[in-house]
């Protein structure tokens, strides 16, 4: 009988005493042994086994799965009789901050404090080998307790679990940095660094009890943020080298695992879906959880992209620069990326620093690197960048969609309009979606009057792009006659209609009304020959439509 296909199981004990299908990644384990290093931070995009990991170095070395032999028979670290040996051999301390959500700082931090005070219930055993004023340390570990009793707290357990062993701990650490993203997700992120760089410096820095440590995260927040004081940290990134197929799937292993479960017929569609990854110089890397959903389901769908809410990149997209958007709208039409990026996340900014989204879009999964050059003077790689695969492409395609997806204002019957050439429906669109969207777009707080209107339309293209792309081939500020124009639409069929749009916000001393400015627009488009590469790729002249887009504030006049 085959394995049970298990879907969302990250318990390694469960999976194997349930016989249920798993992907031998155990080697992890002596990969990891035999570095050395003091402490390791592993970054991979979420779904991609972390936890799995962490839970089978949890199995197999802590003293509470001693002589558990049944877990790890079978297993290719088995075969080592040295590695044997180290198993159930070493106190363990296994936390996970996965579900550490909060809305506020308060609520974080009461999470971060549960944790700490489970820990201790689970080793309340230790006290009966603790000294009075260590016994009085011991219990100033409640739900009530102060930053600096819970900013200890870790490291005095290793010190306790050490006088009742004899033995430094193991400290395994899952999902450090999902507290954090949601801090700056929520306006709390430097309250919540302070209380995070306090802990993680007492746990990992100045800790004489400790054996090793390993944190997992989807991102390398940086130094500066929460690990200040640690010059003991190997951070291991989806660029690194070091443990590159130890985290999902490569596709020997996916296709072994189609043989197996006897769908090798699937092999071309699987790898057109859910390949695309790239961890080190390791390609062709697949999604554990699209995988695993596959073989339960037997259908093609976007697993991965679609198991966890896009908020916060659907928010620094939308509000971004024209810029990002431009650049969006060439991942989304299949062209590559090319830049420099520091892997380091800055969350305060994200909106600020140029390249930060795509640091994080990188480390998170949505983009894959296609190569990278090192520039040796700058010290610093250029990387080559493009969507993952096919589910991640769709994924932003809904993140767009759902920008427009008010069904007081639909975005398709505009789309019509927009193609027959019904200008009252499209002025009449425009202006009741840009009074509705248009603060989404702003990067202030609160909605303004005076909403930058390239963010809006930069995010309005993308939506054309979603929803025209196989009719036309869209793109924006580029090169044709002598400037540069807004957009341009070329038809997939040269016998169809092509347009140029242009987009100009009034300016109140040259222009009266936003009729003088749509007037403005069109007389660009002619002064500057738009037209012109249009016209080179075979496409008639009267074939041509041009629309003018003229703004004031949230009012909008199109023709």
């Amino acid at each position: 009988m085959k394995p049970t296909v298990s879907i969302g199981t990250q318990d390694f004990e469960k999976i194997r005493t349930s016989h249920s299908f798993y992907i031998d990644k155990s080697m992890l384990i002596r990969e990891w042994w035999e570095c050395k290093d003091d402490v390791t931070l592993i970054t991979r995009p979420r779904r991609f086994g972390k936890t799995l990991n962490l839970s089978m170095l949890n199995c197999f070395f802590s003293m509470a799965y001693k002589n558990r032999d049944d877990l790890f028979e079978g297993l290719r670290i088995w075969e080592l009789e040295s590695f044997r040996r180290l198993q159930g051999s070493l106190p363990v301390i296994y936390l996970s901050f996965a579900d550490i959500k909060g809305k506020d700082y308060e609520t974080a931090r009461a999470g971060i404090i549960r944790k700490l005070v489970k820990l201790y219930s689970n080793h309340f055993y230790v006290k009966e080998r603790l000294n009075d004023i260590d016994c009085a340390s011991f219990d100033l570990v409640r739900t009530e307790m102060d930053d600096a009793a819970a900013g200890a707290a870790i490291q005095n357990m290793t010190d306790y679990l050490y006088q009742y062993y004899g033995k430094k701990t193991l400290i395994l650490l899952d999902e450090y940095d999902t507290p954090l993203q949601e801090a700056y997700a929520n306006g709390y992120w430097e309250k919540l660094t302070l209380f995070i760089r306090c802990l993680f410096n007492s746990t990992f820095k100045t800790n004489p009890y400790m054996e090793r440590g390993l944190l997992t995260g989807i991102t390398r927040v940086s130094k500066e943020s929460i690990f200040s004081d640690l010059n003991n940290l190997e951070v291991v990134t989806t660029t690194s080298g070091k443990y590159c197929s130890q985290f999902g799937f490569t596709e020997e292993e996916v296709f072994q695992t189609l043989d197996f479960y006897d769908l090798s017929g699937e092999k071309e569609h699987v790898k057109e879906w859910y390949d695309g990854f790239t961890f080190g110089t390791l390609t062709d890397i697949y999604n554990p959880w699209s995988i695993t959903c596959f073989l339960e389901n037997r259908l093609y769908k976007p697993y991965w992209a679609n198991s966890s809410s896009n908020r916060l990149v659907s928010r620094l997209i939308r509000q971004g620069d024209p810029q990002t958007k431009i650049l969006v709208e060439d991942l989304l039409q299949g062209r590559a990326l090319s830049m420099e990026l520091e892997e380091e996340i800055i969350f305060d900014q994200l909106q600020k620093k140029r390249g930060a989204i795509w640091s994080l879009l990188l480390a998170s999964g949505y983009l894959k690197v296609e190569s990278r050059q090192f520039d040796a003077p700058s010290g610093r790689f250029t990387y080559c960048l493009q969507l993952t695969n096919r589910e991640v492409h769709m994924m932003f395609e809904d993140m767009v969609k759902d920008w427009f997806s008010d069904e007081n204002i639909p975005y398709n019957g505009f789309l019509q309009a927009f193609l027959q050439g019904d200008e009252d429906y499209m002025n009449e669109y425009m202006n009741l979606v840009a009074g509705q969207t248009f603060s989404s777009f702003d990067t202030g707080n609160k909605p303004s009057e005076n909403a930058n209107p390239e963010r809006f339309y930069h995010g309005f293209v993308l939506g054309l792009i979603v929803e025209l792309a196989g009719q036309y081939r869209i793109t924006s500020n580029r090169e044709s006659g002598f400037g540069r124009y807004d957009v341009m639409l070329k038809p997939q069929d040269r016998l169809r209609t092509a347009y140029v749009l242009e987009f100009k916000v009034r300016n109140p001393r040259k222009e009266k009304s936003l009729e003088d400015t749509l007037q403005a627009a069109h007389a660009q488009i002619l002064e500057k020959n738009y037209d012109e590469e249009l016209i080179a790729e075979g496409i008639p002249k009267e074939n041509i439509r041009h629309y003018g887009f003229a703004f004031e504030g949230k009012k909008v006049l199109i023709g």
